[in-house]
């Protein structure tokens, strides 16, 4: 049993938190012990927050999980967990998360806050409204990098804020495309909204958000701004990692078909482990050292 409620948290989602430590890095704060644990304590409420939200969906979407070549085999879906216990687990993990959120932070409790809200809206509602959907995902991951930025206290680039919503948006409509031709014509047996979508449609919003977040990255790193504010101006030279990770994520979802967990690939996939790593090397350098 311990084993499948370990399962019930998706431990391997918890790397999605990690864009709670973007205002700490980015912010110059690095450096700082204080801010460091801070952010850690952030991030780690983050990942039981989001455990909470991850059982609450499971438990919404079980009948359409069992219609689900993989998804089937989750705890509640197979029938290992059962709803009541998967339930109190869900309270439990919420009030460990919520209550020393409050304590570490005023207004990163808020935002930890609106992030359950949005996350149960999605979980009940959101989800089954097209496009919506996808953008209700993204607004989470803006939400997680905010209250990265107010528990420590430093001011977040609106920049990097629509960077972070716009490849959200990006990762989000790859995965529903993934799931479409996946399923195909049993499709909305697992995700009613998928129904709602075409491959052809979602190629074209594909379209539409990947030079929009390649644009908008762009002018976050050679903005005087920020360059002013991080004392560097050589940020831009992360840029190859941002175009390679963006194109090879393209051609998984189109020629392998392997978009339907970003995470999972984030772990899987060696060039984008390695482009991630690099490029995250390749900030702290530019940040701390140059």
């Amino acid at each position: 049993m311990s084993k499948d409620i370990f399962q019930l948290l998706r431990p391997q989602q918890w790397v999605k938190n990690g864009i709670v430590l973007a205002g700490l890095i980015f912010s110059g704060s690095a450096g700082q012990i204080d801010a460091v644990l801070v952010a850690l304590a952030a991030t780690g409420l983050f990942c039981l927050l989001s455990s909470t939200i991850y059982i609450v969906n499971d438990m919404a979407d079980t009948e359409a999980d069992r219609q689900h070549p993989i998804k089937r085999n989750r705890p509640i879906a197979s029938g290992r967990v059962s709803i009541g216990t998967a339930a109190v687990w869900a309270v439990i993990l919420a009030l460990i998360s919520l209550i020393p959120a409050f304590f570490l932070s005023l207004n990163f409790f808020l935002i930890a806050c609106a992030y359950l809200v949005l996350s149960l809206l999605y979980s009940f509602i959101f989800k089954h409204i097209v496009i919506i959907d996808v953008m209700s995902i993204a607004a989470g991951f803006v939400l997680r990098a905010l209250a990265g930025a107010v528990v420590i206290g430093v001011e977040f680039s609106g920049w990097l804020l629509i960077s972070s919503f716009l490849l959200a948006l990006f990762l989000g409509f790859g995965k529903r495309r993934h799931e479409l031709v996946l399923l195909e014509e049993k499709s909305g047996d697992h995700r009613r909204i998928l129904d709602s979508y075409t491959s052809y449609f979602l190629d074209q919003l594909i379209g539409v958000v990947t030079p929009a977040v390649l644009v908008c990255y762009l002018l976050y790193v050679i903005s005087p701004e920020v360059q002013e504010k991080l004392h560097t101006q050589y940020l831009y030279l992360t840029t190859p990692f941002v175009i390679y990770g963006i194109f090879r994520y393209l051609y998984l979802i189109h020629l392998e078909e392997r978009g339907g967990s970003p995470t999972r690939l984030l772990v899987t996939d060696r060039p984008i482990l390695l482009t991630v790593l690099l490029w995250l090397i390749t900030a702290l350098l530019l940040l701390y050292f140059f």
